[in-house]
């Protein structure tokens, strides 16, 4: 079930379902331990004698105010006569997740209406251990196992503290949980419960014929009890009111330099999506500067794991579309953070926890009883690559400095190192999608790219000699690909070859990464080569259903929901579509040819959920989400195609050095590179 609704502050994430269900909460990492791995915070309604939990038969809308990590939720339940408006925000400060409930009588009687919310904490993933008591002096329930606190309370017309409460044991021993309890619309009062426990608490309403009541809700997370305490009281006294509209404002402040002036023929939805992507983004990073992939839990029901970690490609790729927008105090945490993990010998593994350590991983160390370095090698590439891009917008030397040595140069000599002697291109690793070792054109275009930055930073800090080295490696990546790569039958590039005694074995599976041939500066986006392999890609991969979209590859069965056809090669990716409209873009010289990239960017704001949020991969033939909801990447790889035809347009339609609209669009030229570095990634 995708996560429609993320809520963050860098510290405190809390994830809805789409049943308006609590099913996320991080704390006080983002991607770290998550106190609640998928199972319900239940919402509930009682009312002349009747009940409901939110779940199918509410009407439900769930959406955000515009340009703002606060919610805007709807419902309305017919039997119940009830209407609902929520507003939900993690303040953008403080670790307090609030919630403002507005209810709307639409029967003209009097009628008493009480409220329910239900906790099932598993505090650091596991519910062995866990406390949940009632506080008569704070009249709140609080859940706690060592150095974590959750705190819950009420608020109506100004008062706070709960009317009823009951903690109890849940799955165990037969006993489901404390929302049992509130069913008759009375709760049982037990004060406290350890081990599996969970707790309920509730307030009522008194609404006249028509008319309308509000409830406040909110949990404040900590690591003491006194913590807790002291945001419960900072929660009252400032009221959960203002705590709202503040973190509205600053969320509206945020978005302000995103740089989405509507300058441009896109369509109102692409803007929109462009803001709530860089947002949706936000919620995904730690405050420690580790870009988490996702933080949606429901994998744990497949595969007891989940991706809640970060891949050092995903965080570069999410680091350069961040930079482009002007977020660059986030992404040099990002980059800071990649200083600290790098190994010594100058690669990264597969992927990391948010709090530095290495993560689970299928890569193994050893193959054919030798050992091997379990990685992919694009990984430490592309962060080399993205810190260029980086420096060359902000240059900001200072940050710079104190990162050449242990991670610039570092990992650009285990690039060059990395190399087959004969052929010039770098050593077998796993591919992006992590499913297969060889040498493949994405991961050598981005190893192409990594040391052109590298060689870049090299000649910027003076070191000629340097910069020469990683530049002659670079090149002779250039020459391998053009020799074994390019496949002159096909008319395009192969995904992967394999070392096979003398020769190799050559995988011509049509695959979307082939993207990686241009996309960080090996070959120009008009070479023939690369129209003839991106054509290939288009051709091959497009899905054949009313819903559209790009397949990964070719037969590919990751979360297949039919058997591969002509038709359905695989299910759409948001990301293998993107990089198509990123090649339509490149390679546009009209403002007529950047029609299709502009399609595609409408496509996807249609099939994104109402909320905004992107999934990994939808269905292709419902075109519901699929896997994890939301992906970070597919937002960062939106970010970035808006970004890139916004820039497009603005090059065909307006004067590089004033800005003026040109009088005739037809005669506009790109603008250069920004600036007085030159383009490492240029070619002739």
């Amino acid at each position: 079930m995708p996560r429609d609704i993320p809520l963050a502050n860098g510290t405190l994430l809390v994830g809805f379902d789409r049943t308006y269900q609590i099913r996320d909460l991080f704390y006080p990492t983002i991607g770290g331990e998550n106190h609640v791995v998928n199972f319900p915070f239940r919402f509930g309604v009682w009312v002349d004698g009747q009940f409901s939990w939110f779940g199918e038969e509410w009407d439900l809308a769930m959406d955000y105010q515009d340009d703002a990590l606060v919610t805007r939720v709807t419902a309305r339940h017919d039997g119940l006569g009830l209407g609902l408006e929520c507003q939900d925000a993690v303040d953008f400060h403080e670790n307090v997740y609030i919630r403002r409930i507005t209810v709307s009588n639409q029967r003209q009687t009097r009628r008493e209406v009480r409220l329910f919310f239900h906790h099932d904490f598993r505090i650091a993933g596991t519910d062995i251990g866990d406390t949940a008591l009632y506080d008569p002096r704070l009249r709140c329930v609080i859940h706690y196992k060592r150095q974590r606190y959750f705190l819950a309370n009420l608020s109506v017309r100004g008062v706070a503290g709960v009317e009823q409460y009951a903690t109890g044991v849940k799955a165990y021993d037969g006993f489901e949980g404390t929302w049992r309890d509130a069913e008759d619309g009375v709760l049982g009062g037990n004060p406290i419960a350890e081990g599996s426990v969970d707790s309920t608490i509730g307030t009522s309403l008194s609404l006249e014929p028509g008319g309308r009541g509000e409830c406040y809700y909110w949990i404040a997370a900590g690591q003491t009890h006194r913590e807790v305490r002291i945001l419960n009281q900072l929660t009252m006294e400032k009221t959960p009111e203002l705590l709202l509209s503040r973190t509205a404002a600053y969320w509206n402040l945020w978005t302000r330099c995103a740089g989405s002036d509507g300058k441009s023929d896109l369509p109102e939805t692409c803007h929109r999506l462009y803001r709530r992507s860089l947002l949706t983004i936000r919620t995904h990073i730690d405050n420690n500067g580790a870009v988490v992939a996702s933080i949606d839990s429901e994998t744990l029901q497949r595969g007891r794991d989940t991706y809640s970690y970060l891949w050092p490609r995903d965080g570069a790729l999410v680091a350069y579309a961040l930079d482009r927008a002007g977020y660059f105090e986030l992404t040099k945490r990002f980059f800071f953070f990649c200083r600290e993990i790098v190994r010594e010998e100058g690669y990264f593994l597969h992927k990391y926890n948010p709090d530095g350590s290495l993560a689970s991983s299928w890569h193994p160390w050893i193959k054919g009883g030798e050992p091997q370095i379990p990685i992919q090698e694009d990984e430490t590439a592309l962060v080399i690559w993205a810190l260029w891009h980086h420096y060359a917008r902000f240059r900001n030397t200072e940050f710079i400095k104190v990162l050449y040595r242990p991670l610039i140069t570092r990992a650009a000599e285990f690039m060059v190192m990395y190399r087959d002697q004969a052929t010039g291109l770098p050593l077998p690793s796993y591919d992006l999608w992590e499913e297969r070792q060889g040498v493949l054109t994405f991961t050598t275009g981005a190893v192409h790219g990594g040391l052109r930055a590298a060689a870049a930073f090299a000649r910027a800090f003076g070191e000629v000699d340097r910069a020469e080295h990683y530049e002659g490696a670079a090149e002779e990546i250039r020459k391998g690909m053009e020799r074994y790569l390019w496949h002159e039958k096909s008319g395009r590039f192969v995904r992967m070859i394999s070392p096979v005694g003398d020769g190799f074995d050559v995988d011509l599976t049509v695959d979307a990464s082939l993207y990686g041939c241009f996309a960080f500066g090996a070959y120009d986006p008009r070479d023939p080569k690369v129209v003839g392999t991106m054509d290939a890609v288009a051709r091959t991969l497009q899905t054949k259903t009313p819903v559209g979209g790009v397949a990964r590859y070719e037969g590919d069965r990751y979360q297949a929901v039919e058997p591969a056809s002509p038709a359905v090669p695989g299910n759409p990716w948001f990301i293998c579509t993107l990089w198509l409209a990123q090649h339509q873009i490149a390679r546009a010289s009209t403002p007529e040819e950047l029609r299709p990239a502009r399609e595609i960017l409408e496509w996807v704001a249609a099939h994104a959920l109402p909320s905004g949020v992107l999934a990994e991969q939808i269905h292709p033939r419902s075109g519901l989400p699929l896997s994890v909801s939301p992906l970070t990447w597919s937002h960062a790889e939106y970010v970035r195609t808006y970004q890139d035809y916004t820039e497009k347009f603005r090059s065909f339609t307006s004067c590089p050095e004033c800005g003026r609209p040109h009088e005739h669009p037809e005669a506009g030229q790109p603008p250069s590179t920004p600036g007085c570095l030159p383009d490492p990634f240029a070619r002739p």
